[in-house]
């Protein structure tokens, strides 16, 4: 992005991101304030840039949730953007081919104004989308991560030279080891996961905290040396690919495959180098994470599969449709975007799920008029607002207390302000209990969509004292509950 801004603008662009050494940063900022640079673009952290006469801000693929700050304070950017260009009566302009269901009903009921682009890039038809039941594969005796109709349009594109790239959102090579005899799994000490085994060093890794330990021999409950693995990473999925394909009649042994991930990108500069290497080769496989979802652009991709489009959707979030929806268009659309046509083969054990269904058929209104019913019945956005009131220590009865004491003072604080359609949900543990040593607890309120969150809860934080033994933050409309 800053290649094609600086091609076109030149000198007047200003970078700002946290990868910038601070000194950098620092100059990038003084020459915005001082009226120097009239573009900046950056991440999120750019929204604050002091730009002294406003006219347009845009946010590019607004939904996503690392708009969202984790840490206090826990501003969304799209927030600060419409306070920004309130006060610059400057143009915001929210950009995504898979809008934030929240905008996207804003702009249904006419609070945003609502443009649409029906025609793909370079007038380019949209690539066939293939549902493969996997149930059925398992039914016809195919355990394995790639299924008979996804092995056999790869063995298509490889024969015609062309490129395909595969998409699973779990890296490792196995989520769970598990005892045959006795159930039990490896578990990470210090969060509410299993650890991942990982197949080049035979390490068991937490991919929360990096707590990580060498892949025992036998189950340190029985004793048992049957260890089972459960549910397919990147590198399992790419032993498996490799076997498939240098046994695959008709093509070359040895294609290539190129896997990027969280442990293969980590080094300096392996971003663009494994990128430069997949678009180098002839016929090739990309095999990849949610980085591969959307942004590469290769002329001869023209297989794109999916596969376990279900990894997200069985989340405790009540996002999980939406997300499952978005990233399966977003990685569709990485298929057929030149002269050669597409096609794009979705793996799933949920063949019947509208999230999956609407994907396919590129029908968000589809997907919207499931899924608007649902939130409104339970109580989601955008027919409320929502306070995530979240509570941590490593004193697990202190957490207990502080948010009992707590879930008390935030009724009371609603029955005060507000009336009909507020609630307060009884404290519970998240869904991550445990996470870098940390215990956790959280308390959500609700209130109508029209309501004001802050002005009934600010009081009650500004006169509560900090508590010694747990920490609290106050996440407003935050963008999961986990």
């Amino acid at each position: 992005m800053i290649e094609a801004f600086s091609a076109y603008f030149g000198d007047t662009v200003a970078v700002l991101h946290s990868g910038l050494p601070l000194s950098e940063r620092y100059d990038e900022w003084k020459r915005i304030r001082a009226g120097l640079a009239r573009v900046v673009v950056g991440t999120r952290s750019a929204v604050f840039a002091p730009v002294q006469e406003l006219g347009l801000l845009i946010i590019d693929e607004e939904q996503e949730d690392t708009y969202k700050s984790e840490s206090t304070p826990r501003y969304h950017a799209r927030d600060v953007a419409k306070f920004r260009c309130a006060q610059h009566r400057a143009l915001l302009l929210l950009g995504s081919a898979t809008p934030d269901v929240v905008s996207r009903y804003y702009a249904e009921t006419g609070r945003y104004h609502y443009f649409t682009l029906p025609d793909r890039f370079n007038a380019r038809k949209l690539p066939d989308v293939i549902i493969a039941d996997m149930k059925q594969e398992l039914r016809n005796g195919n355990s394995g991560s790639i299924s008979s109709v996804l092995y056999g349009e790869l063995e298509e594109n490889l024969r015609r030279g062309e490129q395909s790239i595969l998409f699973l959102n779990r890296r490792g090579a196995s989520k769970i080891v598990t005892c045959a005899e006795c159930g039990a799994t490896y578990s990470c000490p210090n969060c509410s996961v299993s650890l991942t085994y990982h197949q080049g060093n035979q390490m068991l890794i937490c991919h929360h905290c990096g707590y990580r330990i060498p892949t025992p021999p036998t189950c340190p409950e029985c004793g048992s040396p049957y260890l089972k693995k459960f549910g397919a990473g990147t590198q399992r999925v790419e032993a498996e690919l490799r076997v498939l394909l240098d046994e695959m009649p008709g093509v070359d042994p040895g294609v290539p495959i190129v896997r990027m991930d969280a442990d293969t990108t980590s080094g300096k500069g392996a971003h663009q180098r494994l990128l430069e290497e997949f678009a180098a080769a002839d016929a090739a496989v990309l095999l990849g994470t949610q980085m591969i979802a959307k942004g590469l652009d290769f002329e001869d991709v023209t297989l794109v599969g999916v596969i376990n489009a279900d990894t997200m959707l069985k989340l405790p979030d009540y996002r999980a449709s939406e997300r499952t929806f978005d990233l399966v268009e977003q990685v569709a659309g990485r298929a057929g975007r030149a002269e050669l046509p597409g096609r794009v083969l979705v793996q799933t054990y949920e063949a019947d799920a509208p999230a999956i269904r609407a994907a396919a058929a590129y029908d968000r209104a589809l997907f919207l008029r499931d899924e608007l019913p649902k939130r409104r019945l339970l109580g989601y956005p955008p027919y409320v607002r929502m306070a995530n009131v979240l509570v941590w220590s490593k004193d697990e009865p202190a957490v207990r207390r502080v948010a009992a004491e707590l879930q008390a003072a935030l009724e009371e604080a609603v029955r005060d302000f507000g009336g009909d359609g507020w609630s307060v949900l009884p404290a519970t543990p998240c869904v991550l209990a445990k996470l870098r040593g940390t215990y956790r607890w959280h308390i959500v309120v609700k209130c109508p969509a029209d309501a004001d969150l802050s002005d009934a809860l600010l009081p009650l934080f500004r006169r509560r004292k900090p508590d010694r033994d747990a920490n609290v933050a106050v996440d407003v409309d935050p963008d999961d509950l986990l």
